[in-house]
């Protein structure tokens, strides 16, 4: 037996779906509801936080073994958009050289996505941005690994 409120509440969240599917992909809004590699890695090869300019904050984590990305994970305090684009760049890269990986843009993690709303495309501008940060950290301490007890 179903109360008044459980009837309300299912009405509620099927508008809420209907309205986002108005917006977003499915491929947009199943990499929201159900993100890919979120987490952090301890102690990893290569990492980068980076805050975009809507305030979103992203950090992609790398484990790199002969310059194949093995594991990569992320994490964001940033809207759906920022979460479906972080975890849809983290599949993208599994498996990738870190030269294949380095050409990930914006334009790739968009159509991966089938698209963003105009006022979301910076999320995946910090995907991919944060992504190539995260590169950039682990070649700048690839040869000297002592220098990553230094780092801030």
């Amino acid at each position: 037996m179903t109360s008044a409120f459980d009837d309300s509440f299912k009405e509620l969240e099927q508008s809420v779906m209907e309205d986002m599917r108005r917006v977003y992909t499915e491929k947009t809004i199943d990499h929201f509801f159900n993100p890919r590699n979120l987490g952090q890695i301890q102690a990893p090869d290569g990492f980068a936080s980076v805050t975009g300019p809507c305030g979103d904050t992203m950090e992609i984590y790398l484990r790199v073994n002969n310059g194949r990305i093995i594991n990569v994970t992320f994490w964001t305090d940033g809207c759906g958009p920022s979460i479906a684009s972080g975890s849809t760049v983290t599949e993208m890269v599994r498996g990738k050289s870190l030269v294949e990986a380095k050409k990930i843009k914006q334009d790739d993690i968009l159509n991966a996505l089938g698209g963003l709303p105009e006022e979301s495309l910076h999320c995946a501008l910090l995907a991919a941005n944060t992504l190539r940060e995260a590169i950039r950290d682990y070649l700048a301490f690839k040869n000297e690994p002592w220098k990553r007890a230094y780092r801030r």
